[in-house]
């Protein structure tokens, strides 16, 4: 009986807020705030320091949900992003995802020392934070009210989506060099490009499948549709991952092949998923919320509001960008 109330009142706490999230969703949209924010900040007052007391501390889960999160997003972007937008953003997202993250990695590294890191600590504090976060970039792209120019919008979500593999091979290298094994440049040269290319020719193979499978068979019932395209997108990241390539890039692309394509149902498609998308930004953003400490935050933020700006600059060099 006890367990039954304890899940009775999780369910009812879940209901609530995704109840508060959609009715205020509207005026967020008004005031230019994103709507993640609330998300985060419900999390937070619902924490172990907060007025729920929710005492959560399971990181392994908490980035397992991140990743099932991040999938439905990327997937939910990519069905929503025409083709001829990423023939003309693809340069600057490439230049934004290795160029702008080692430029970010620098200036974060400097600020950290600034405020007393010794050079291996800013350093590996640069590396750590230089990539946006794509299923964060996607919800304010898509859910702040944000009217920004096509393309500029595409190459930010397009940066976020492939910015992953130069973050990973910087904090491998600052890793390396603390621990004194000197790192193979070579491998670096070629890792990143290799990582993004065996994550875009998955995500093309996945594509091609799924809109194989849309056009040539025909299911017992319209719901199982969407099961199948979330199904794939699940599979395009899992094997890209296991191929040692990029899962974010290949589950983004597998979605613009298949956004771009004529396939069955695809209004409907369109519309599941991004129900899915919004119902997994309600359940990842709380739970980071959860994890965020509020005696910690006075210690934390001078470091934070110094990051801040320095990715809102990439922000900014892409809005300048023609």
């Amino acid at each position: 009986m006890l367990e039954l109330t304890s899940i009775a009142i999780l369910i009812a706490v879940f209901g609530i807020l995704m109840v508060t999230s959609v009715l205020s969703s509207r005026l967020l949209e008004r005031l230019g705030v994103p709507i993640v924010l609330l998300f985060i900040v419900l999390g937070m007052l619902a924490g172990s320091e907060g007025i729920g007391g929710i005492e959560f501390e399971d990181y392994a889960l908490a980035f397992r949900l991140g990743t099932i999160a991040l999938i439905l997003i990327l997937f939910d972007g990519g069905l929503n992003t025409p083709l001829a937008s990423i023939r003309s953003a693809f340069l600057s997202a490439g230049i934004l995802a290795t160029v702008g993250v080692i430029g970010t990695a620098g200036m974060v590294a400097l600020g950290g020392r600034l405020f007393g890191l010794s050079w291996q600590e800013s350093l590996l504090l640069g590396a750590i934070v230089s990539s946006t976060d794509a299923a964060a970039v996607f919800a304010v792209l898509r859910g702040a009210g944000l009217q920004l120019n096509r393309r500029v919008r595409t190459t930010l979500e397009i940066e976020s989506s492939v910015n992953d593999p130069m973050a990973v091979i910087l904090t491998i290298s600052v890793i390396q060099g603390i621990t004194g094994d000197a790192p193979d440049w070579r491998w670096l040269l070629v890792s990143v490009p290799m990582q993004l290319l065996i994550g875009l020719l998955i995500g093309l193979a996945c594509g091609w499948l799924t809109r194989v499978l849309l056009q040539r068979i025909r299911l017992t019932t319209s719901g199982l549709y969407p099961v199948l395209t979330l199904g794939l997108a699940f599979l395009a990241f899992g094997a890209a991952t296991l191929a040692q390539g990029s899962g974010i890039m290949a589950v983004y692309t597998a979605a613009v092949v298949l956004g771009n394509s004529h396939v069955p149902y695809r209004a409907g498609l369109a519309r599941v998923h991004d129900g899915l998308a919004w119902l997994k930004q309600i359940v990842m953003f709380p739970v980071l919320g959860l994890l965020l400490s509020l005696a910690l935050m006075p210690v934390a933020r001078p470091a934070g509001v110094l990051a801040s700006p320095v990715r809102a600059s990439s922000w900014r060099h892409a809005s300048m960008t023609p």
